[in-house]
């Protein structure tokens, strides 16, 4: 039997973001769309549910192994908004899209994605109309081949 081995953890690299502000996300079918966002989540990453090895020679451990493929998880996020964005929600729900996350330090993500959900809340005195929002990462192009997130770092590097 081998034990896992140690490792120490280092300084990361980079500079962590201080702020989440302002974060926007630009749809290529409709980069001027009638919404100002107030709250995003970026996609994130996932790898799935592990794949269950075991067997009938295990003896004290269910064992397990990782998949191969990954996944973007959904993007969400609120925002206030004028109504004659319904027009453009009809036009742009569940049409594939280059989509780009811009962060606050000037970075960004750009994907292929759709428009899955858009729905206004409540409408109540006193209080500011908003709207949530989902968007699914497709990973995969128009020309139907597989391709992830692309981030370029503020400085064009990345």
């Amino acid at each position: 039997m081998t034990d896992a081995a140690v490792t120490a953890r280092s300084t990361p690299v980079g500079v962590k973001l201080g702020d989440g502000f302002a974060t926007k996300i630009a749809f290529a079918l409709d980069p001027d769309v009638s919404f100002w966002e107030r709250s995003v989540t970026p996609l994130g990453f996932e790898g799935g549910d592990p794949v269950d090895t075991s067997t009938m020679f295990n003896t004290t451990w269910r064992t397990k192994a990782s998949r191969s493929l990954k996944e973007s998880t959904d993007i969400s996020g609120s925002a206030g908004y004028d109504p004659r964005v319904y027009d453009q929600i009809v036009t742009m729900i569940n049409q594939d899209d280059q989509i780009t996350i811009h962060f606050p330090d000037s970075s960004t993500i750009a994907f292929w994605g759709f428009l899955k959900t858009f729905t206004p809340a409540e409408l109540v005195e006193g209080t500011f109309p908003e709207a949530s929002f989902t968007i699914v990462a497709l990973n995969v192009d128009s020309a139907g081949l597989e391709t992830g997130p692309n981030y370029i770092s503020p400085t064009g590097t990345d």
